[in-house]
């Protein structure tokens, strides 16, 4: 593992402890009260010390989102498809999406709690309304994005379009999805926890506002760092699945890039770069990136250097 890829490892956590680190002393040193804003010891022993009842009912805010994200993926995918399969679907679908998408799912949990109760339903429907609209819009703009060429030579080879929809279109989404999923599933733990506050006697939302009507800032404070605790834990889920899943997509860009910076010592000769061994005869050349060979990555260099726009003191570009 290089020195950059150890520094995007752990830069999260490091940049999470130095906030919390300016943040408790902030708080000290400017004597807020803990009725205003709670520093970070104080919500860490408040997590300690509701530890039960936190966790009960962090488990059901997780429970319902997951269920009303199901549902999303479900919904999102399917309609999606439909959408992005046909220019017509695509046309007079989409305006009404992004209409109802514009509509505070706050505003529906009222009406949710006429037709289903309070309880669990409003949470898991809040939660599948809020999140399968970027679900949808990406499936539908993978597939719609799909090259005319493309369809057009598979057509040639016998394809149908729902061939080429299921064995080329949907695969070529996945990207797309993926990135969907990372959004969706934070949007979900959103619109369950306001539907909570209002529509249900236990979850997170309702351990907030019980919380907030006590004047008790380090208990709502330490709920609220259950939840970005849940939603941070499924965002990391989705983006390691997507790494092993997807990783043709990014994988030249990313090789390209890895190689520009183990050549970067070379001299900027455009004869050199653009022949065969170019880079490799370079005598001050940088370590060559992981699970590369030698070859690939002058190859991968080469390209990118002739690629490169024209500007003053660059060589000039091969046509």
């Amino acid at each position: 593992m290089t020195t950059r890829q150890e520094a995007e490892r752990y830069a999260p956590l490091l940049l999470l402890i130095a906030i919390l680190l300016l943040w408790e002393l902030a708080c000290r040193a400017l004597g807020i009260s803990e009725f205003v804003l709670p520093t970070p010891s104080a919500i860490f022993s408040a997590l300690i010390q509701f530890w039960g009842p936190i966790m009960s009912n962090a488990w059901r805010t997780y429970w319902t989102t997951m269920i009303g994200f199901g549902l999303s993926i479900v919904v999102g995918v399917a309609l999606g498809f439909v959408i992005g399969s046909s220019r017509v679907a695509y046309a007079a679908a989409y305006p009404l999406l992004t209409a109802f998408n514009a509509v505070p799912k706050a505003a529906l949990v009222p009406i949710l709690v006429v037709w289903f109760g309070i309880g669990a339903g409003p949470a898991i429907l809040t939660a599948f309304l809020i999140s399968f609209f970027p679900i949808t819009v990406n499936i539908a703009t993978g597939l719609a994005t799909l090259e005319p060429e493309l369809e057009d030579v598979l057509r040639v080879l016998g394809a149908k379009r729902l061939d080429v929809l299921l064995k080329v279109g949907l695969p070529r989404s996945m990207p797309y999805f993926f990135a969907s999923l990372k959004v969706a599933i934070t949007l979900a733990f959103v619109g369950t926890t306001v539907s909570e506050m209002s529509a249900s006697n236990e979850g997170i939302g309702q351990l907030l506002l019980s919380a907030g009507s006590q004047s008790r800032m380090p208990l709502a404070f330490a709920g609220l760092f259950v939840i970005g605790a849940m939603a941070m834990a499924m965002y990391e889920l989705f983006s390691w699945i997507e790494r092993h899943t997807t990783a043709w997509a990014g994988a030249p860009m990313a090789a390209t890039s890895d190689c520009r910076s183990a050549w970067r010592g070379c001299p900027r000769n455009p004869a050199r770069a653009r022949s065969p061994a170019g880079p490799s005869s370079c005598a001050n050349r940088a370590t060559t990136p992981p699970g590369m060979t030698g070859a690939r990555c002058s190859s991968a260099y080469a390209r990118w250097w002739s690629w490169r726009p024209l500007r003053s003191g660059s060589p000039t570009a091969s046509t």
